[in-house]
């Protein structure tokens, strides 16, 4: 049976997730729980009804059109939005033309997934692009993204994988025989510091930056800056001496941290963790880039 994946969105025209023009799929699920993440409505692993407030008109059609009473119209006039309830019918979705009320994740094969890849196939020739996985995390669902990417290796498009790092080895044995370029992603070289941020250890992010290092693949790091959490000099330094010891590393992409996923927070039922936390200058961005390069690795600071 030709396995299925489930996404969250797929954007075409993409520069910034690989060489050249992309188009970059999203995949639901993830394992870590980062403070900053941007994309709350990745880190589920099942579909799941999301509410906008701001774009609500207050029309009430979605009261009437939901049998299972998850919205609650209260006394004062406010809602209630009991997601417990939910059966994912979809039908509150269909009747609010605001768009206020989203199902987050839809089911995909990978048939129907290569029909979107490929319209966009002469911008990635013409300007050295291809497919990226992203999400969430790809490696939650490595069977649908070993198979999309050997569909693209088979049709020769440029394939990436952009990872946490944080899965088993031989799920990653599967896909990297049909990736070109793995987009690997290092927020934080102690362990419990990771753990505190993150949810989860660094300890097998590391054993696989080691393993896909080994394997040959072309990796190019990418390093979410976040002011007062991993910008300090000490993190810096170290994570810069344990990417030196890697030969396939092409790369370190420094990312300045952005609060633009603050507001989806509340839509999935979160609740966010740094507000207020602000975009570091670009100094300090160039700052912290002089300090990687003195370990002799190539760097760019977006």
């Amino acid at each position: 049976m030709e396995p299925r994946g489930l996404i969250f969105d797929i954007e075409r025209f993409a520069i910034h997730d690989g060489p050249g023009i992309r188009t970059t799929l999203f995949l639901k699920g993830c394992p870590l729980a980062c403070w900053w993440c941007h994309n709350p409505e990745s880190l589920s692993p099942r579909p799941q009804l999301a509410f906008f407030s701001s774009k609500c008109i207050g029309c009430g059609r979605c009261f009437d059109a939901c049998p299972n009473g998850v919205h609650e119209k209260l006394a004062d006039g406010g809602r209630a939005l009991h997601r417990e309830k939910c059966v994912l019918c979809g039908r509150c979705v269909q009747t609010c033309f605001a768009e206020a009320l989203v199902i987050e994740g839809r089911e995909i094969t990978v048939d129907r997934a290569m029909e979107e890849l490929r319209k966009d196939r002469p911008f990635y020739e013409s300007s050295g692009g291809g497919i990226t996985l992203s999400g969430g995390e790809p490696m939650r669902q490595p069977d649908f993204s070993a198979a999309v990417l050997a569909a693209c290796h088979k049709e020769r498009m440029h394939t990436a994988l952009d990872t946490s790092g944080y899965a088993p080895w031989e799920d990653y044995e599967r896909v990297l025989p049909f990736v070109d370029l793995v987009l690997y992603d290092f927020k934080l070289a102690d362990p419990e510091e990771h753990r505190r941020y993150t949810g989860v250890s660094n300890e097998l992010i590391r054993e696989n930056l080691a393993r896909i290092d080994a394997a040959g693949v072309p990796m190019e790091i990418r390093i979410p800056l976040i002011p007062g959490i991993n910008d300090g000099r000490k993190n810096i330094e170290e994570t810069a001496g344990i990417l030196a010891e890697r030969k396939c590393i092409t790369r370190v992409t420094l990312l300045p941290y952005h609060g633009l996923g603050e507001t989806k927070y509340p839509g999935v039922g979160r609740s966010y963790r740094l507000n207020g936390l602000r975009t570091p200058s670009r100094e300090r961005m160039e700052e912290i880039a002089g300090w990687i390069s003195e370990f002799g690795l190539a760097v760019l600071a977006r």
